[in-house]
């Protein structure tokens, strides 16, 4: 039975993507805040279960980031919705992860299967993003963070997803080309 849990957990995370986006959208802050932690908690615990009992499956790899690109995009988009951030940020956001999936699905299609991994840079990515969607929803409940640090944390998701972005099409494209040269 164990071996289903990582696969569970990602599962869960993805349905919590609906309620995390009505509750911000509705502005229930405080509990869109416990959704998102469970959600990243759900993140850490199916990770660390696939690899502390060795439960790898082909359907946990590819859903794991499915999940995060959902929670990801829905949670920007309905920022972008209710003006906590401008829909540019949100544009760049979700634009660098369908510019990823768009490429990994050419790259499947004309060049042949993808042995996908994360980077350190989309991990980095991820990583801010998700601590700037908490600390966005935590500042509409408390005071104590001011509008420089959102403007400062917004520039360094801004950087970071752009830069991470650019990394991703870099790499695949060497890789595309040199599969596509005589001898591979």
């Amino acid at each position: 039975m164990l071996k289903y849990l990582p696969n569970a957990l990602t599962t869960l995370r993805l349905l919590l993507a609906l309620p995390l986006g009505l509750l911000i959208l509705r502005h229930h802050y405080a509990l869109a805040l416990w959704i998102g932690l469970l959600a990243g908690i759900t993140d850490a615990l199916d990770g660390f279960t696939a690899r502390r009992l060795g439960y790898f499956s082909q359907f946990g790899a590819a859903l794991d980031p499915v999940a995060d690109k959902l929670l990801i995009m829905v949670t920007f988009l309905c920022f972008a919705q209710i003006e906590l951030v401008p829909w540019y940020v949100a544009t760049i956001v979700v634009g660098r992860d369908l510019i990823i999936v768009s490429g990994a699905l050419c790259y499947r299609v004309l060049v042949g299967p993808i042995h996908f991994a994360a980077t350190a840079l989309s991990k980095i990515n991820m990583l801010v993003q998700i601590c700037f969607c908490v600390m966005l929803l935590a500042a509409q409940l408390t005071p104590l963070i001011g509008p420089q640090v959102i403007q400062g944390a917004t520039v360094l998701v801004l950087m970071i997803a752009v830069v991470s972005g650019l990394d991703y099409v870099v790499t695949w494209t060497r890789k595309a080309h040199q599969n596509q040269e005589p001898g591979n």
